[in-house]
């Protein structure tokens, strides 16, 4: 019998290495695919599901833009920002395009906040197949 594959690619964007293995490490056992990286720019999303970053550790404008990019580019890709200053990220919050909204989470936050939001929003993009 092979070994199943997960479903839902995670990528995790944080420069602090804790942050990083930490939180892949979680997702991981949780049975979702993580891969993570310490840079921002040019980020390749493949087949990625959702991307979780750690804003705080880069210049707010690299990841206005980043941000933007990508739900240009992959607009049902679930985003999910990680910060300490939510209000600097309202903005991304208000759309009104087809594009699925980035979820802005405050700091502090748990393994299962983040997965517990990755599940909501992507379990129905899946047509309701449950995250395990």
């Amino acid at each position: 019998m092979g070994t199943r594959q997960p479903t839902v690619q995670v990528t995790i964007v944080a420069a602090n290495a804790k942050t990083l293995f930490g939180l892949q490490t979680y997702l991981s056992q949780a049975g979702l695919g993580t891969r993570g990286t310490r840079r921002l720019g040019s980020l390749d999303s493949g087949t990625c599901s959702a991307i979780v970053f750690f804003p705080d550790e880069f210049s707010c404008n690299d990841v206005l833009r980043e941000v933007t990019r990508l739900r240009r580019d992959r607009p049902t890709m679930l985003q999910l920002l990680v910060t300490r200053e939510p209000q600097r990220y309202a903005e991304l919050t208000d759309a009104d395009g087809p594009e699925l909204v980035p979820i802005v989470i405050p700091k502090p936050a748990w393994g299962w906040t983040i997965l517990d939001a990755i599940r909501l929003a992507v379990e129905p993009l899946n047509g309701g197949a449950t995250v395990r």
